[in-house]
């Protein structure tokens, strides 16, 4: 049985931050003895796997708090208060703020759901963590919410309207993260290109990533989450060929390589406008490594719009690919289109894993014999400038960076030798 509180988190890296906001929080608060599940909501099995975890953590721990939050809990309270075994629903917004987990709140037996409109939402808090327990690098939130409405998503409506976090509070935020002793701080967002819409003067992410980078001078290295390529400002652009302290790696959502099936996500970019993004990007700094969201069997796609999309990861030149089958989310328009099998969907998602697994393995054998500083996330695993995984032989100190040697690969990380 837990005797603080426990966070399970599910989902994205914005979860991940936000969960250590809510522990920081709870635990300030004195709120114990409970177990406190961050919710997804990008697909139907995120759910199913969150609900598995709530009904297992009551078997283990029959005394414990169960609270429930985040995008699922946010879009579909009503599910998760009909759990025997939850106490406690509370939204996106309600998650993030402090009287929340005050124990006579948070414990309260009467209100077991305590969720708004997330669509009044307009402001999004700077919140400040030194730093995230057992990790080398920090996240730091600048933007939440999404105005777009991608014919597949639920998550604007988990995460509300785009707003964005001033920028004098992120670079606060990156300082005292960097004087806490972190080298990499990765910057992370819903909807992250929208940065700065929100905001006086209209700043851009580009912008912003400027301003960090000048007034942190002790920050090593800065990293962008993923990011929506057609939103790219010129200014960030312009910091890819200039700042080597920002890393050569842009995970980009992408989504398909068909532009008829692009329409009908009604995604804002066609597959010409992606393999433009890539060659410029390219130019500007040749080592950049690029990563992409993908959605194999989306409704109405068909062999020939699939392979459009095999082909868009040669043409752009992509390297690691997260790829998901098609899930239905009620609610949706993509929910109502006519549907491709299920046993499709995922024949083609293991389609485009190989052609990801066989881009991470050409990118691999690209670097060997390369010596590269590695930033050790655990002592036996680092992750290099482009974000490829590399292990070791002999223990390091996590959050240190080494020169290390790339030596041999496996076809999913290299073996690093001192150099």
């Amino acid at each position: 049985m837990t005797k603080g509180t426990e966070i399970v988190t599910f989902g994205c890296r914005l979860n991940t931050y936000e969960s250590e906001v809510m522990h920081a929080l709870a635990e300030a608060a004195g709120l114990g003895n409970a177990i406190v599940f961050n919710t997804c909501a990008v697909t139907a099995e995120a759910e199913r796997q969150a609900r598995q975890a709530i009904r297992k953590a009551r078997r283990e721990n029959p005394g414990c708090r169960i609270i429930v939050t985040g995008c699922a809990a946010q879009v579909n309270p009503d599910m998760f208060a009909a759990m025997d075994e939850v106490d406690l629903v509370i939204g996106n917004d309600e998650k993030m703020k402090r009287e929340s987990w005050q124990p006579a709140l948070a414990l309260h037996t009467n209100e077991k759901v305590r969720v708004n409109d997330i669509m009044s939402v307009r402001e999004t808090a700077g919140h400040l963590v030194q730093g995230l327990e057992g990790r080398a690098r920090a996240f730091v939130q600048v933007q939440n919410g999404c105005d777009h409405r991608c014919t597949f998503c639920i998550i604007p409506y988990g995460r509300g309207p785009s707003r964005s976090v001033p920028a004098g509070e992120v670079v606060n935020q990156v300082r005292a993260l960097a004087e806490n002793g972190y080298r990499e701080v990765v910057l992370t967002g819903v909807d992250m290109t929208s940065y700065g819409a929100d905001l006086p003067g209209r700043p851009s992410l580009g912008n912003l990533a400027r301003r960090i980078l000048k007034l942190v001078p002790e920050l090593e290295r800065l990293r962008l989450s993923s990011i929506d390529s057609i939103e790219a400002d010129d200014d960030l652009m312009r910091l890819i060929a200039e700042e080597e302290r920002l890393m050569p790696h842009l995970h980009l959502s992408l989504q398909s390589g068909d532009d008829m099936i692009l329409k009908r996500m009604k995604r804002r970019h066609l597959r010409a406008d992606s393999i433009r993004f890539c060659e410029k990007a390219r130019r500007l700094r040749p080592d950049i490594v690029f990563g992409a969201d993908f959605i194999a069997g989306f409704p109405t796609e068909t062999e020939e719009m699939f392979e459009n999309t095999l082909r868009l990861v040669d043409e752009c030149g992509l390297t690691w690919l997260h790829v998901f089958p098609f899930s239905p989310r009620p609610g949706t328009p993509a929910a109502k289109m006519p549907q491709v099998s299920r046993e499709v969907g995922k024949e083609r998602a293991e389609r485009l894993r190989a052609k990801g697994e066989a881009a991470v393995r050409a990118h691999l054998d690209s670097g060997l014999g390369a010596t590269k500083p590695v930033l050790m996330e655990t002592p036996m695993l680092g992750r290099t400038h482009q974000f490829t995984p590399v292990r070791v032989k002999e223990a390091a100190r996590a959050g240190e960076i080494l020169a290390l040697r790339l030596a041999a690969h496996d076809g999913k990380s290299y073996e690093g030798r001192a150099a």
